[in-house]
């Protein structure tokens, strides 16, 4: 199936805010002389994502913030115990680096794992996250702009799900939905659970619930969506290339943007802020699946701006 066509104005518009942020964020930080702050950058694995992260995330910082990256945690060593700050992307590198001295920012996280880390951590530190995960309202408000007449909203889970089915209903009921949820009773039963999903359905959302929503059943999935007529929402770029019909989600230019203004913040008050979802997002379409289920949708500027509108892009 196509990729979605790239939208440039929504690109220009995304990336004037990332730089008007941070040269905002940066004035005081040059006007008051602040010492050289020493962080590291710690990526879960040498992935393209977790390198176009640092990349982005160094290019967005002044000189006088000093920034190394290490691509394998499990080689932390003396010398990074230097670092003032260690920001983290991905799981396995938060996981890694929670007993370490230094303050740190947790990036391309799910947002269920946050308390998990102040629980985990064996020292009394600063920790902050900038989740991977849309807000439910964000993603609620897409289901609004992408398709206004599907108003009941089916969802699969499972028993290690840990999604909040009470605040997904009270988000769905508060714009008009009503939520259709299941839970699977075993991997066996995935398609007569899915089945009976998408048979109350107008549209299914997908969860980060890995598993039901992995490479090894999203074929599936899709295919018995397709058969009931019924659009699956997804969760990025990859769902949609793969026949989702839409997806939220932020891209990692978008969360080094985010991460580098913190990190300014952090270099006046070395106070980290708390926990916070993105607060840039990208709209992806797939208008071959659009087509094959006859669904008229807007353009992913359109929706985008819609969305904002709505608060979408609300903390």
């Amino acid at each position: 199936m196509d990729k979605p066509v790239s939208e440039l104005p929504r690109f220009v518009r995304c990336w004037k805010i990332c730089c008007s942020l941070i040269f905002l964020l940066s004035l005081p930080l040059l006007a008051y002389g602040a010492d050289d702050l020493r962080v590291l950058v710690v990526l879960s694995e040498s992935l393209t994502p977790y390198q176009t992260f640092a990349k982005t995330f160094r290019q967005n910082l002044p000189s006088n913030i000093l920034v190394s990256v290490l691509e394998h945690p499990e080689e932390f060593s003396v010398n990074d115990q230097q670092a003032d700050l260690i920001v983290t992307v991905g799981v396995k590198a938060t996981d890694l680096m929670m007993d370490k001295a230094a303050p740190v920012l947790a990036v391309m996280i799910p947002s269920t794992m946050y308390l998990d880390l102040q629980i985990k951590q064996t020292r009394v530190k600063q920790i902050s996250a900038i989740y991977i995960d849309q807000p439910l309202s964000r993603q609620v408000a897409l289901l609004s702009a992408a398709l206004p007449e599907s108003r009941r909203v089916g969802v699969l889970y499972s028993e290690g799900s840990r999604i909040d089915l009470k605040e997904l209903h009270n988000e769905l009921d508060r714009q008009g939905y009503k939520l259709i949820a299941k839970k699977m009773q075993g991997s066996e039963t995935l398609s007569s659970d899915l089945d009976d999903v998408l048979e109350h359905s107008d549209v299914l959302l997908a969860i980060p619930d890995s598993n039901i929503f992995n490479s090894s059943y999203i074929r599936n999935i899709l295919l018995s969506s397709y058969r009931q007529h019924i659009p699956l929402v997804g969760l990025s770029q990859a769902y949609v290339n793969a026949g989702a019909l839409c997806a939220i989600f932020s891209t990692p230019e978008q969360l080094a943007a985010q991460a580098s203004a913190e990190v300014l913040l952090f270099a006046q008050s070395r106070h980290l802020p708390g926990p916070q979802p993105p607060a840039l997002f990208t709209i992806a379409v797939n208008r071959e699946v659009a087509r094959t289920l006859d669904i008229t949708i807007k353009s992913p500027d359109s929706l985008h701006m819609q969305i904002e509108n709505r608060g979408g892009v609300k903390r």
